[in-house]
């Protein structure tokens, strides 16, 4: 084991806790309980299942296509208040139902949670 001079080790162990603080604020800000019954009461359900493509791609599939894109968050909220034709796995197109809430705090909190998958 090395041993660091006080003020090294410090500064070594300030920078590992701040690492981990800047880290997890993405996590802990999704209420999944909240994210879950946003879902649920639109009926999102219906298409989208959160690890098995349905109708439409799965929650999973989803965070997939926007993992470490700056903008994810934003571009799924678009996509959940937009309407629009999107392109089924069998071809045809029908219009995407919006998710029905003017909150942009719930909006932006199941955007983050479609995101954790």
């Amino acid at each position: 084991m090395i041993k660091l001079p006080p003020s090294r080790s410090s500064l070594v162990a300030l920078t590992a806790v701040a690492s981990l603080l800047f880290a997890i604020p993405a996590m802990a800000q999704v209420d999944e309980d909240a994210a879950k019954l946003l879902f649920k009461q639109n009926e999102c359900g219906k298409c989208h299942h959160p690890s098995q493509n349905k109708k439409g791609p799965s929650l999973k599939k989803t965070a997939k296509e926007y993992k470490g894109k700056a903008n994810a968050e934003a571009e799924v909220m678009k996509h959940l208040i937009t309407p629009k034709k999107v392109k089924l796995d069998d071809g045809s197109e029908e219009d995407h139902k919006i998710v029905d809430s003017k909150d942009q705090k719930a909006l932006s909190n199941l955007a983050k949670w479609i995101l954790s998958h």
